[in-house]
Formats: C-alpha cells, structure tokens, sequence
C-alpha cells in the first residue's frame, strides 16, 4: 500500500494544483508534476467567474457548489497568505438582465429557492439597474438580478498563487517529467479523459474549444455581468475577461477565429461601457468535460493507491476548494464525502 503521507500530483490545472495546496497544508509530503507548465490547459484562460447554478431545483452538485463558493473567501486568503501572490480573488456578485415580466417572474420564484437554500448571508434579489452605474448590462425591463454569492478570480494569478503556496509549504514542482511518489492524483484535463477512456474502453468524457478574451478597461471592483452565455468579468489588474464559445467540433485547439469575435461583439451590445475598449489577448484551449458533466474524483477503479480528479468544465476555480477538501480527505484521512454524481463510476 503506498504511503499516504507521500503524494504525487500529476497535472498543473486548477484541480491538481488545489488537491496539491491542500494536501501541503495538511503536512503531507507532495510532488506535484506538469509536463508543460502550470496553467498550460484550460485553467489558464482569461475569464475567472466563480459563480452559482441557479438555486431552485436543489440537488447535491449545486450543494457542493455552494459550499465551494462559501469557502473561497478563506481558501484563497489562506493560499495568499502561503505563498505571498495574490490569486486575485473577490466576491464582487453578479448581475444577469430580466428580458421581459415572464423572466421577472422566474426570477422572484428563485429568489426564494435562495433564501431557503442559500440561508441568509448572500442574497438573489431583483434590483434596478441604475443603482449600478456605468458598468452594467442593458436590460429591456430596467431590472437585473443581483446575486452576492458569486466572486472572481484571475486564472492565471490563482494558478501561480497556487503553485507559489505549494512550494511556500514544502512541496515540489516539476515542470516536465519525474518518478510517482507514494498515492497519485491524476489531474490531467483533457488528456486524462483520453487515458481514462482507453483504459475502460469507453468514452468517460471529452473536450470543448472555448475562446476569450481580455480587454483592457477598468470598472472598479463592480459586479461581474452574464447574459445569453456571455462572460463579463472585471479582475483587480485593470482589465475585463470576456468569453466564451463552446465548441465540440474543432481543428486547432488553440486558435481564435470569428466565433470570439461575435462573443466580442455581444459582449459590448450587453455591456456598452466596453465599447472601443482595447482587446489585448485573445485566448482559446480546451476544457475537459466527464460524461456527467460533473467533476469526477475517487479512486481509479482496480488501481490501487492512483486516484482521479477531473472534469471541471467551466466551474473548475468555482469548485477546486471543495474539491481539494474532499480529496485530501480521502486519501489523507480515508473519508468519503464525494457527493453522488461526482463520482468516478458516475461515468462508467
């Protein structure tokens, strides 16, 4: 039996680097290794929006999320505090538009989903859109909801952060290619999801092309904006991250084209404070989704002492502090509390 005292993490995205931080703190011995760089997947995007599913229809994937978001405030303080790199974490909320009295409706109906299933200190609430100034979407009613539980992230700042905490902690990072050291976590994205369905001969899930961008413009520290599948996200550094497509059919993963540019020209009919506001990088990778479409974690059936962390597509900043919880208590503590869904045999 390997030693659970003595982790290797293999892969340098969101996941493996949260199970790698925590498992540090936790005093266990940690090797995490990635074979290119960290952040070199999906996790090094330019979005960053850590916001909740809707809060009816209340079910255990939407409970984990929560809990997840409640816990980012402390885990990225904590992650900051380790390694000294800001992640750029903060709970700036969210405004999403109300297109007409029917949207209005369904919006007051899951406001008090909210208060039953959020408790009492973030709120979903119908506001004005005028009590937001500049930086706010267009909204044919005047009304938006307001949600406080939602919070940003850079991508590329938390990854770092994360990365400069493990090694703050004690732990190694290598970038390219060394031996396993006692238990193994697998975080390896998309191409993980290829072994995975190789090894049991099925497809456990697969990738989607998403394109962003960064635009050079700087709000404040306002509420992030969604609408229509449109991204807007204000981080610290003076910029705005704007995304994103979802392709599952593609020929270069990393290529931009004219699919960013109408979320580009959506996202300024959505936000008009963004028009003429310089596009500084456009951005494109792959994310990895299980055929759940949840996060996959557990132990790696018939392989002892080899675990899985996997599938975070497009709420993988959202969940990696519960995720990293769950795991280390797992193969630290041999504690199961992986919701039903997450599983790895959820995808079998």
């Amino acid at each position: 039996m390997a030693r659970a005292d003595r982790v290797t993490v293999r892969g340098g995205g969101v996941f493996g680097l949260a199970c790698a931080y925590e498992l540090a703190r936790r005093g266990a011995k940690v090797r995490l290794i990635e074979r290119e760089r960290i952040g070199a997947g999906s996790s090094g995007g330019t979005v960053g929006m850590l916001s909740p599913h809707v809060p009816d229809q209340w079910n255990p994937k939407k409970q984990f999320q929560f809990d997840s978001l409640v816990m980012s405030e402390a885990f990225w303080a904590g992650v900051k505090a380790a390694g000294g790199k800001d992640p750029g974490f903060a709970r700036i909320g969210r405004l999403q538009p109300l297109a007409d009295a029917a949207a209005v409706t369904l919006a007051e109906l899951r406001g008090k989903d909210a208060a039953a299933n959020w408790g009492v200190d973030y709120l979903w609430r119908i506001a004005q859109v005028t009590e937001f100034g500049a930086f706010a979407p267009v909204t044919p009613t005047g009304l938006v909801i307001h949600d406080t539980l939602s919070g940003r992230a850079s991508p590329r700042g938390a990854a770092a952060a994360l990365a400069a905490a493990i090694e703050a902690l004690g732990g190694e990072i290598v970038i390219g290619e060394a031996a396993d050291e006692g238990i193994v976590l697998h975080a390896t994205g998309l191409a993980g999801l290829v072994e995975l369905s190789e090894a049991f001969g099925k497809e456990v899930g697969n990738g989607v092309k998403g394109q962003s961008a960064i635009l050079k413009h700087d709000p404040g520290p306002v509420p992030q904006i969604f609408a229509d599948g449109v991204l807007v996200v204000p981080h610290a550094n003076g910029t705005v991250g704007v995304g994103s497509t979802a392709e599952r059919s593609y020929t270069d993963p990393t290529s931009t084209d004219d699919q960013l540019e109408a979320v580009l020209t959506r996202a300024r009919a959505l936000v008009p404070a963004l028009e003429g506001a310089e596009v500084i990088e456009r951005w494109a990778n792959v994310r990895p989704r299980s055929v759940s479409r949840s996060p996959m974690l557990g132990a790696w059936p018939g392989r002892e002492g080899h675990f899985i962390v996997n599938g975070g597509f497009k709420i993988g900043f959202g969940m990696a502090p519960k995720v990293a919880q769950v795991m280390a208590d797992l193969v630290l503590e041999g504690v199961d509390a992986i919701p039903a869904g997450f599983r790895v045999e959820d995808n079998l």
